[in-house]
C-alpha cells in the first residue's frame, strides 16, 4: 500500500499541532525556572530539569499519533467526535497546568487543576479505546507522568 503526501501530512500535522499547543506553557514556564521555581523547596525524587523537555517532547508526539488514530476514523462518527473533545478537554487542562502552577507561581491552583487533569485523561483514554486501542495505549506514558508530576506537584505545594 502506497501513501500519498495528503495521507502522510495528517499524522504529521496531527503531531505538530499537538507539539505546537503544548508548547504553549513554556511560554509561562521558562521565565519562572531559574527565579521563582529555583527557590522552592523540592521533594528528593525531583528530576534534573533537562528531563522535563524531551519526556513531554515524546508525549505530545504519542498524543498527536493517538489523535490521528481516532481522526481517521472520521469525524462523522459520534464517538470520534466525543473522543476528541474529551481530548482537547484534557489538553486545556494540560496547558492551564503550567499557567497556574509557574504563571501564577499557584503550587495549590496548579495541584488541583493537575488532580482534574488525570480525572481528564484517565476519561480520554476510555473514550479513545472505544474508537482505537492502539491510540488509547499510546496515551499510558501520558497519565502515567502527569501521576507522578502530580506527585511532584503535591510535595513542592506541602513543602512550601
Amino acid at each position: 500500500m502506497k501513501l500519498s503526501i495528503k495521507q502522510a501530512m495528517k499524522p504529521l500535522a496531527a503531531i505538530l499541532i499537538v507539539e505546537l499547543v503544548g508548547a504553549i506553557g513554556v511560554i509561562f514556564t521558562f521565565p519562572a525556572l531559574a527565579g521563582w521555581y529555583a527557590t522552592l523547596n523540592k521533594p528528593w525524587f525531583n528530576p534534573p530539569g533537562w528531563v522535563f523537555s524531551p519526556v513531554w517532547t515524546m508525549l505530545y508526539a504519542l498524543m498527536g499519533i493517538a489523535v490521528w488514530l481516532v481522526w481517521e476514523k472520521g469525524l462523522k462518527n459520534k464517538k470520534v467526535r466525543a473522543s476528541l473533545f474529551a481530548f482537547g478537554g484534557q489538553f486545556v487542562l494540560n496547558v492551564l497546568w503550567s499557567i497556574l502552577f509557574f504563571g501564577l507561581h499557584s503550587t495549590l491552583y496548579g495541584l488541583v487543576d493537575i488532580m482534574l487533569l488525570l480525572i481528564a485523561i484517565a476519561f480520554t483514554i476510555i473514550k479513545f479505546y472505544s474508537v482505537s486501542k492502539t491510540a488509547s495505549a499510546l496515551l499510558v506514558p501520558y497519565i502515567l507522568w502527569v501521576g507522578f508530576a502530580a506527585a511532584l506537584n503535591f510535595y513542592v505545594w506541602r513543602l512550601n
